[in-house]
């Protein structure tokens, strides 16, 4: 199996190694882009992040997530429901190789085909072999067309070389292009050869010999972020969530049952003033209170599991605030 991990950088997010005829390069993947968020998200008008939520249009009720199950669309608008099982029947064999099946001219990749770049970085004590294939497939002017599996999907990729580095385009499958026919392009006009030749003096006007990666900037999130800091230093729409300490209560709850625990474990029946402002009596009833878990301090998952055990209505609508509430 493959090993995978998440897309940060220090551990990629598969390893494994290019493998074709005898030769066999150990190689790492790491995604060629990041992205960067903006920091919109949806909100009420009060600064409270909205959730997405499943709703039945027939019924007219909201779907709890573990109520889905997954389908296939047909022609009629029906679906075929699938199951799990089935599902993973049809995953690929799991492998540690990219499976190398032929050299290709890079001239004749088409680029509409690549979908998404990255980065294979040699793996391994010896680099050797990484650099020979490198070497090679950029003298010659070839690209790799191979497979391979990541977690639960088969990847048909071109192994391109640049600057002694090994890079994998994962390639769109054909029926996923369009054809210029496909847009309804009105036929063109022949243009005459005095109108291309004053085109060609404006192109030529404004060429550059490479580009200037400093013009390659997101001007729009850039003024976003100014905006939104320049509102906030002029304290104009912050809005900010004032969330209800559900721990506190417990905290005091649990504080005092020790102490009645404590108490009546030295005999001492005096009596201390509870969370309500009443006094304990005897050890005996302490021992029968079950103390309740700090409910604060687990996840909305957690929560909600809870909830769902003790079947409380509305769950699967309530924030984490609202699930420590009801649970209380």
């Amino acid at each position: 199996m493959a090993e995978e991990r998440g897309g940060g950088v220090p551990g990629g997010l598969w390893s494994g190694s290019i493998s074709f005829g005898l030769v066999n390069v150990p190689v790492r993947l790491f995604p060629a882009y990041r992205t960067v968020p903006t920091g919109l998200r949806m909100v009420t008008p009060d600064g409270v992040p909205v959730e997405r939520r499943y709703w039945c249009p027939k019924d007219e009720r909201e779907v709890d997530r573990d109520e889905l199950v997954r389908g296939f669309e047909v022609e009629d608008g029906s679906f075929v429901v699938l199951t799990d099982e089935e599902l993973e029947g049809l995953e690929p064999r799991k492998s540690r190789e990219i499976d190398l099946r032929r050299f290709v001219e890079v001239a004749e990749l088409d680029r509409f085909h690549f979908d998404r770049a990255y980065i294979l970085a040699p793996a391994g004590d010896s680099t050797k072999a990484y650099r020979l294939l490198a070497a090679a497939m950029e003298e010659t002017g070839r690209a790799g067309i191979a497979t391979f599996v990541m977690r639960t999907r088969e990847y048909l990729v071109a192994i391109l070389a640049r600057d002694g580095i090994l890079w994998a385009e994962t390639l769109r499958f054909h029926d996923e292009v369009r054809a210029p026919a496909d847009v309804d392009l009105a036929e063109a006009p022949e243009a005459s050869s005095d109108a291309i030749e004053t085109m060609k003096k404006a192109v030529a006007a404004r060429s550059r010999g490479a580009i200037d990666r400093g013009e390659l900037k997101d001007t729009h999130a850039r003024k976003l972020e100014a905006l939104a800091r320049g509102k906030r230093r002029a304290g104009e729409g912050v809005v900010r969530i004032e969330e209800e300490d559900a721990s506190g209560g417990a905290e005091v709850i649990d504080l005092m049952a020790a102490l009645k625990r404590s108490l009546a474990a030295s005999g001492e029946g005096g009596g201390v003033r509870d969370a309500a402002g009443t006094r304990g009596g005897g050890g005996a009833r302490d021992r029968r209170d079950p103390v309740e878990p700090d409910l604060a301090s687990l996840t909305k998952d957690e929560l909600y599991q809870r909830a769902r055990d003790r079947d409380i209505p509305g769950r699967s609508r309530m924030t984490k605030s609202e699930l420590v509430r009801a649970l209380s």
